[in-house]
This record gives C-alpha cells, structure tokens and sequence, in this order.
C-alpha cells in the first residue's frame, strides 16, 4: 500500500472527527486555545491508536468491533447529540451559547466513537503488511490537520448561524451516529 492510498484513507477516517469538530465549534463558547488543542490531539490520537490495535489485535477482536460499533457509534453521538437540541429548545440562546464549554469527558467520547471504525482498518492493514507506525502516524497528523481547518470552519458558521448553532450541531452528530447504525 503507498503513500496516496494510506493518505486517502487517513482523510477518510477523518471526516468523521471533522464534521464532530464543526459541531463543536459552533456550540462550545467561547472556545479556548486549550480547547482548540485538545480537540486536535484527541481526535489525531485516536485515529492513530485505533488502527495500531486493530493492527495488533487482527482477527481476535475484529469480529466483535466490527459487529457493535454501529451502535456504539451512535449510542455515544446520539445521545451527546440529541443533547444538543434538546438543550436548543430549552434554554434561551445566550445560556447555551456563551456558557456551554467543552468537558474532557465529552471529548473523549467523540474521539472514541468517532475512530471506532479505524480499528477495522488497522486489521486490514495487518492483512496487507502495511509498516503500521509510519502509517498511523500520518493518519493522526492528517486526522489533526483537518481538524483544526474543521475548528476554524465551525466557529464561522457558529457565528452565523448563532441561537439555531446548538440545534444545527446537534442534528450534526446524531446524523453521523445514524450512518454509524447504517
């Protein structure tokens, strides 16, 4: 496998963190620097680790992601998500928006349902004798890349958008956690 095919399956497996990482720069206000790189190092490591265990572990575990992360997937961004425009309807805007903030807790949920389907990769890269750390390591930096661009993104529609942000990123992740079912 060569360096273009490894790189279109790292900005495959990002868009998942891309679209969560929109969603939360439109709702997590003010956002902080800290959260900006929080968000990149979560979403970056966790696309990285996930096919390095998915390398590692092969077929032990395979079966069993394989089966259930569809509904991990969208048990965790489901109910983050259906969160978000539950809390859209009733708060009033300025509550929402000015002092919602972004917990490490939420983060680390979206990271891991998010890259749950790299772990499936990371198997089929075992089977195609792929060097895994080289491999891992420029789907974390492309998966950080496009996350920051995706941060940048969402605070511009956050702005524009303002009091239907919560409802829009909301809509968003329970979205992604239904293709997640598909």
């Amino acid at each position: 496998m060569g360096l273009i095919e490894i790189t279109l399956i790292g900005v495959g497996l990002a868009m998942d963190a891309v679209a969560v990482s929109i969603s939360n720069a439109m709702i997590f206000k003010p956002l902080r620097k800290t959260d900006y790189i929080a968000m990149i190092l979560a979403f970056g490591i966790f696309q990285g680790i996930m096919p390095l265990l998915g390398y590692y572990a092969g077929s032990v575990f395979a079966r069993w992601i394989t089966k259930y992360s569809g509904i991990v997937i969208f048990l965790i961004l489901g109910a983050i998500g259906g969160n978000m425009v539950r809390e859209s309807f009733r708060s009033e805007p300025s509550k929402v928006y000015d002092e919602k903030r972004l917990t490490a807790g939420i983060l680390f949920f979206q990271a891991v349902a998010t890259s749950i389907d790299a772990f499936a990769v990371g198997v089929g890269f075992c089977a195609a004798s792929v060097a895994i750390l080289p491999t891992v390591s420029l789907i974390a930096s492309i998966t950080g890349v496009l996350v920051f661009g995706a941060i940048l993104v969402g605070k511009k529609f956050g702005n524009i958008f303002e009091s239907k942000a919560g409802l829009l990123g909301g809509v968003i992740l329970v979205i992604i956690g239904i293709k997640g079912l598909l």
